[in-house]
């Protein structure tokens, strides 16, 4: 059976018609400056907020993902479930996402069941597919929603989904809506506990995709993967007040060098 799933924030989160969402894809891509020698990385954190809000820090992920498209053609895409009460994984059972640029083909797994309903009107994975449709044209995405779960389970599962040729990426924001200075002090001790590999430091308080994120952490230190932070900001630095401002942040999971 072949089922399209239909955008449920296009016009919200992201422009609506796809040459000003391209332009706008395309012109936070410009802004970020790459190192001129780095490894590609197995994995990502990517932040879920309306492109107005993450996308300059969600772009210093895709600009990489765009300059390692050629070892790029797969991608595993994770995040949390805002709606819908979830234990465990729900797989999505489409076999496309649409978006105003086109069809995401959709690649299934036997690591997660499949339901529709956390799915049907989530945001955080599908904010990411704009990007992946400038950066990665034609790559297939196995969007996986991630509820209560160990993170050992959902480092088994990030296993199960990941091919050789594939691409992590963990949707999440971080603290919400406090003052910026505590938000600020906040997301700096989630960076470090996720730059030390310490997912048990993570608070239920600290991210939205709390158990997406704390799995990725386990399976970056499961493989012994060097984290790099490559952005950390709130929407008071992009766009809004500092009264009740929301965490972003960007870290790259790559293989040793030494």
């Amino acid at each position: 059976m072949t089922s399209v799933r239909e955008p449920a924030v296009a016009g919200r989160f992201y422009q609506s018609g796809p040459h000003i969402l391209r332009n706008s894809v395309e012109a936070r891509l410009a802004e970020v400056a790459l190192p001129e020698s780095e490894p590609p990385a197995r994995g990502y954190v990517v932040p879920h907020a309306g492109h107005r809000f993450s996308g300059a820090i969600a772009a210093k992920v895709y600009a990489r993902l765009r300059r390692d498209a050629a070892r790029i053609g797969h991608v595993v895409l994770i995040g949390p479930s805002h709606f819908v009460p979830l234990r465990g994984f729900a797989a999505s059972p489409a076999t496309g996402w649409r978006t105003p640029l086109g069809v995401v083909e959709v690649r299934g797994t036997d690591a997660a069941p499949a339901h529709e309903a956390p799915h049907a009107r989530e945001h955080s994975l599908e904010v990411q597919l704009p990007f992946l449709q400038v950066c990665l044209p034609g790559v297939p995405v196995t969007p996986v929603a991630v509820g209560v779960s160990k993170p050992e389970a959902v480092a088994d599962l990030v296993d199960a989904a990941m091919t050789a040729d594939a691409v992590l990426l963990c949707s999440t924001d971080l603290s919400h809506y406090l003052d910026r200075p505590t938000a600020e002090a906040r997301d700096r001790a989630t960076a470090n506990a996720i730059l030390a590999g310490r997912h048990d430091l993570i608070g239920d308080r600290d991210a939205c995709g709390r158990w997406a994120l704390r799995g990725t952490v386990a399976w970056a230190a499961r493989h012994g993967l060097v984290t790099t932070e490559l952005d950390l900001r709130n929407s008071g630095d992009t766009f809004g007040g500092d009264d009740r401002v929301v965490g972003y942040s960007a870290f790259s999971f790559r293989e040793s060098t030494v």
